[in-house]
């Protein structure tokens, strides 16, 4: 007993004395007080971008916050946002991995969790010039197109439903479905449903998998900040071995029928996954790589699209105001007797504007991706040690009333005033991050957003839920690094079209 007393104290004397050491040695940014162990675990609020926004109004538009014995740096303002994304990028373009991280990026062999060096220089090349180039976005826009007009399709037989009818549907479930079959078609080349509408074995085997990837991120251990209490969560850990060791055998069956397929035919198709086996030997790509650039796609993929579109379209019952000129605008330039296609959006300026608006207000990750100094670097004045994790609160950024008119009420027309760029150029606005770890599949995703909405309000208006006044739509957030609504949107969808516009447009595998 009196061992591990002595062991304990020696431990707190060594984390008090380190801790002094960096308050002399370093200016730090001021912050709350963190407590031994434990940092600022206990004083953090489940919704960190809106905990860190109130923290700035006390601190100051940079600070310090410990996650147990880790330091984290926020930036609060677009001056300092230049300076970690641009002035200071490549000190600073490392990335911060938990644990649970490292497992699934398999130490970061993938993109979005690699530290920056050869390895992601070499694969970021691949995903500007080959993935995500102008050429290759233009040849999947029929998928696109064709889950777009299958979701629409699907909630048209929805609310025409005589039981339904008057009835608000949740919204949802069907954005989730028409991420999942758009993104999965992208990534592998096959979309996992057959004509009846129902998922084949396949599919629902990805779906679990995703789903319990969704459920062990959300579950934060405090072990994830204080690794030597990693022990005692033994059964988390395993969770998360079993779920990369399903998501790895699912990947390599589907490679190995890809590998099968492309010997036969000699073909290769546009989607993603075909896309990295042509170029595994040109670029050096191990098997780690092609998985985790995979999965990358997968989860962030669905992600942005299912949050943006449903903040979007709850806007949207909102503001009525705004929901009727999108409208007269699609009606004004698509008509009524037709469809409209991405083609058409050149001519949807006001439908743009409104898509930036749902980007301003609701960006899908609104505190950056945690970057990692790689050397010490001062940002703001204030010394940033090797090591520590800089956040940028994009969410913050976005509602600043000194950066904003009105930030807080929903206005596209403030785009028609301002041009204000959305990929990275502009610090007040960085829904897509900025500089060397900007997302390089930004202009994919706002081409599926701007083509869902437009699609939406075109095909529909939508509405309240009988007797729920529209000021009580709940536009809170829901706590996680993406931010879903807390409450799934429930409106009431009224077809605007003739019947027969509400058919899939459907297209094989390309």
């Amino acid at each position: 007993m009196a061992a591990a007393a002595l062991i304990g104290a020696c431990i707190l004397a060594i984390f008090i004395a380190y801790k002094l050491y960096q308050r002399f040695r370093y200016k730090l940014p001021p912050g709350p007080r963190p407590l031994p162990y434990f940092g600022n675990l206990y004083d953090l609020k489940p919704l960190l971008v809106r905990c860190f926004t109130d923290w700035s109004q006390i601190y100051g538009p940079i600070f310090s916050v410990y996650f147990g014995s880790h330091l984290g740096i926020v930036v609060n303002s677009p001056e300092l946002a230049k300076e970690v994304l641009k002035d200071k990028d490549q000190l600073l373009a490392n990335r911060s991995r938990t644990h649970q991280i490292n497992k699934v990026s398999k130490n970061g062999m993938d993109l979005i969790w690699s530290d920056y060096g050869p390895h992601y220089v070499k694969v970021r090349k691949l995903c500007t010039l080959e993935l995500f180039s102008a050429k290759r976005i233009e040849a999947l826009r029929p998928i696109r197109e064709d889950e777009v007009t299958y979701m629409v399709e699907s909630m048209f037989n929805d609310c025409v439903k005589p039981e339904n009818k008057g009835k608000a549907l949740v919204l949802r479930k069907h954005l989730e479905m028409m991420a999942f079959l758009h993104i999965t078609r992208l990534s592998f080349g096959k979309r996992f449903m057959d004509s009846k509408g129902v998922v084949d074995a396949q599919g629902e085997e990805l779906k679990d998998i995703l789903n319990s990837s969704i459920k062990l991120s959300s579950k934060k251990s405090i072990a994830e900040f204080i690794p030597w209490l990693l022990y005692l969560f033994k059964a988390e850990s395993e969770a998360l071995a079993k779920n990369n060791t399903r998501s790895d055998d699912f990947t390599k069956k589907i490679m190995e029928e890809h590998n099968l397929a492309r010997q036969k035919t000699g073909n290769t198709k546009s989607h993603f996954f075909d896309a990295l086996l042509t170029l595994q030997k040109e670029y050096d790509l191990v098997e780690d790589t092609v998985i985790g650039l995979l999965w990358d796609m997968i989860s962030a993929g669905m992600d942005t699209t299912t949050i943006v579109v449903e903040w979007g379209m709850a806007e949207m019952v909102r503001n009525p105001r705004v929901q009727q000129k999108v409208q007269e605008e699609l009606d004004r330039v698509v008509g009524k007797d037709r469809i409209m296609t991405e083609s058409d959006i050149p001519n949807l300026p006001y439908l743009q504007c409104m898509v930036k608006e749902c980007f301003r207000m609701h960006p899908p990750t609104p505190l950056m991706l945690p970057h990692k100094a790689g050397t010490d670097v001062k940002i703001g004045g204030y010394d940033i040690p090797q090591g520590a994790t800089v956040r940028v609160n994009v969410w913050s950024l976005a509602r600043d009333p000194k950066l904003w008119d009105a930030p807080l009420e929903f206005r596209p027309e403030r785009f028609q005033e301002e041009d204000i760029d959305i990929k990275g150029t502009d610090y007040r606005f960085l829904p897509f991050g900025s500089g060397r770890r900007i997302c390089p599949g930004a202009q994919l995703a706002i081409n599926l957003v701007t083509s869902t909405l437009g699609h939406m309000l075109h095909h529909f208006e939508l509405a309240p839920p009988n007797g729920v006044r529209v000021e009580d739509i709940d536009l809170m957030e829901q706590p996680g690094t993406v931010t879903y609504l807390r409450t799934p949107l429930e409106a009431v969808l009224t077809p605007r079209l003739p019947a027969d516009l509400y058919k899939r447009v459907a297209v094989g595998n390309i």
